[in-house]
């Protein structure tokens, strides 16, 4: 192990699963907050803002966050529609949250397919309507932009279909490739690792899953500690492609000294 300046933390699987508790991760994050070492959760979660999720945080979990220690794939989307084209018109595939942030940063959302900008996310209420809204759409010409392409999420019901499955559906009926904010893909990580001000020598990717999280941070070159508390198991660790820099059962097996 070495020391790291700074950290990028997943949420859902590493730092609680599905609504359950890991008190390892509670007491690492305290330990972070404690030493006043910076770090930024980074989620593919575009259901809830970040001040949403850092209430969140604070009430079910009693971890004393502010927003601005979050970074969420919704906020990657701003980001990269504001570089992209600021006075887009946009076609939502998403729930209240995404659409409520798109707005708040100035995006004019209609419900047509004459669009500029196709924006899909996880939606538990998507109808067969709203993809074949957005499918025409893209084939007329419109962008299509994805906050991530998770094939499942951890609820308190086990895994359950996440933004990917959505997208493998548009995907498909469009013949067009998405272009993707979260994780493993560059936006996320670099608007995150922005905002942390640090190299990236000098922090440290934590995550669940290997194919979101570790591979976020070996696609951009940061080292990677993957924890065994949420999607990716032991077990599979033998057939990973490259391996995390490290790996622990959880957190309370990391040292910050």
């Amino acid at each position: 192990m070495r020391k790291y300046k700074g950290y990028l933390i997943d949420l859902d699987g590493t730092t609680y699963f599905g609504g359950h508790r890991i008190p390892t991760a509670e007491t690492f994050i305290k330990q972070l907050i404690e030493q006043e070492i910076p770090f930024k959760f980074v989620t593919n979660n575009a259901t809830r803002s970040n001040k949403e999720i850092a209430q969140m945080l604070r009430q079910d979990y009693q971890l004393p966050v502010d927003p601005d220690m979050i970074y969420t794939s919704i906020q990657a989307m701003i980001d990269y529609i504001h570089h992209l084209n600021p006075k887009a018109k946009l076609y939502v595939v998403g729930e209240a949250s995404l659409k409520r942030q798109l707005e708040e940063a100035d995006f004019q959302l209609v419900d047509d397919s004459a669009v500029d900008i196709v924006v899909q996310a996880l939606n538990r209420q998507v109808t067969y309507a709203d993809l074949s809204q957005a499918t025409q759409a893209i084939l007329n010409g419109a962008e299509f932009l994805v906050t991530n392409t998770d094939n499942l999420i951890p609820t308190s019901q086990g895994l359950q279909p996440s933004s990917g499955a959505l997208t493998a559906f548009i995907q498909y009926a469009s013949k067009k490739e998405p272009i993707v904010m979260g994780k493993p893909h560059a936006p996320i990580m670099e608007g995150a690792l922005e905002q942390l001000g640090l190299a990236k020598d000098e922090v440290l990717m934590v995550g669940d899953n290997y194919h979101t999280d570790i591979q976020a941070g070996i696609q951009a070159g940061i080292d990677t500690l993957l924890v065994l508390t949420g999607v990716t198991q032991k077990e599979e660790l033998d057939s990973l492609p490259i391996p995390a820099t490290y790996v622990v059962e959880d957190l309370s097996h990391w040292s910050l000294t």
